[in-house]
């Protein structure tokens, strides 16, 4: 069987027969070093050389520009000593032995950022890798900002400088050069010394529960289900108006599915925009849904415009959905914009006080619910995110403490009874 990444010639090569000879021994001698999997039986023999590994350094290279599912184009796995990667495009290569490896609970997955990554362990082997170490999600609180990048930390903590040439790759095409590889396998060996440094950070802090939240939800099934009903809250509708929710999860449903099984975007079916507009005046009739703005034309008339307005009618006397875990709220009162602002300062200068991520400490959604009184099930005012911010942001807001400022800097001043 021929190799589905380094069989076809590559146009680069030069056109002279010895040169190309050449070339091709030192490619396949780079790759032979490299350690490409392209077989099951090779596969096999990776898992048990990774199976007593204390962690391993995961990602993956995947397309879904013009798909509703994940195109699994590369895996790249790295454990102490063992680095490879694994075609899941080779014929007959079977992803098994490699789903049994995540899944077992003696060895830490690391991550960078890998929701997308966990997606489609779920809906290719139906495995969501535990325990689970995110070094985005750790940094964030080992004082490396805002969402910081795989490249921020492979400099500041590995010491190395990612290659970012072959960021944008077709890693459907094949072959790939030995750059493209060498940029995909540095995914992982890097983040094998960012992860036991960040690891050793972490418990020197003794922030360990600080992050345990937000890896937790990153671990449930329900973030990678995406079940067709449940779909309508994907578009957070700023409204609990019954009627409203009730079309709006009967559409949201109804274009969910047709991506599903026609395995396209969300938006090649109907733009959310569309979404929100059928659920607020839902179209009796073709002539009705032909008026609605971005509607394509003649889209009333067609196959998917009928099953729509099938979906539509059908779901007029559905009770509507559960919306009581969305951020649907009616305020007493709208927040003051200052107040926000002197929300917003406050949670800056803690969080950088503490070198940790504001955004990890409390949303934009916190700060106005803050602003106007609406505490109710505010996050950043229970555990850890009390102690660092929370309970001065109630403080500020009764007058307690003040922002100030102090040779030029903002301060936070604890006022006096």
């Amino acid at each position: 069987m021929r190799n589905p990444i380094t069989a076809a010639r590559s146009p680069l090569l030069p056109s002279s027969r010895d040169i190309k000879t050449s070339a091709k021994a030192k490619r396949i001698r780079y790759q032979k070093a490299m350690r490409i999997i392209e077989n099951t039986a090779d596969l096999e023999v990776l898992v048990q050389e990774l199976a007593s590994a204390p962690y391993l350094a995961l990602d993956t290279e995947f397309m879904r520009d013009s798909t509703y599912w994940p195109k699994l184009c590369l895996l790249q796995i790295a454990g102490p000593g063992v680095a490879a990667i694994v075609d899941p495009l080779a014929d007959g290569l079977d992803l098994t032995p490699f789903f049994k490896l995540i899944a077992d609970p003696k060895i830490v997955k690391v991550l960078h950022a890998g929701r997308q990554d966990i997606e489609i362990f779920w809906h290719k082997g139906r495995v969501i890798p535990d325990p689970l170490f995110d070094t985005q999600i750790v940094a964030m609180v080992c004082g490396f900002g805002e969402a910081a990048s795989y490249e921020t930390l492979a400099r500041k903590i590995a010491h190395v400088e990612i290659d970012k040439s072959a960021r944008f790759t077709d890693w459907a095409r094949r072959p790939l050069t030995n750059r493209q590889l060498e940029y995909a396998l540095a995914d992982v060996t890097h983040l094998r010394v960012v992860y036991e440094k960040l690891s050793a950070e972490l418990k020197r802090t003794g922030r360990e529960s600080w992050v345990a939240e937000e890896i937790g939800a990153l671990k449930s099934q329900e973030l990678y289900a995406l079940d067709p009903a449940q779909a309508w809250k994907r578009l957070r509708p700023r409204t609990a108006n019954k009627r409203f929710l009730t079309a709006l999860a009967a559409v949201a449903e109804w274009r969910e599915r047709e991506a599903q099984t026609r395995d396209v975007p969300r938006n090649r079916v109907l733009k959310d925009e569309v979404l929100l507009e059928l659920a607020a005046s839902p179209p009796e009739g073709g002539e009705a849904l032909e008026h609605i703005r971005s509607v394509p034309k003649g889209f009333a008339a067609s196959r998917m415009g009928k099953s729509l307005l099938e979906a539509i009618a059908a779901a007029k006397d559905n009770p509507p959905p559960d919306a009581s875990d969305l951020p649907v709220r009616h305020r007493h009162k709208e927040p003051s914009p200052s107040a926000v602002d002197l929300l917003r300062t406050l949670l800056r200068l803690r969080a950088e006080e503490a070198r940790v991520a504001p955004r990890l400490i409390a949303n934009a959604e916190d700060i106005e619910r803050l602003a106007a009184g609406d505490d109710e099930g505010v996050a950043a005012l229970t555990g850890w995110r009390r102690d660092v911010f929370g309970k001065d942001a109630i403080a500020l807001r009764s007058g307690k403490l003040s922002i100030a400022l102090e040779n030029g800097e903002a301060v936070v001043v604890e006022l006096e009874d």
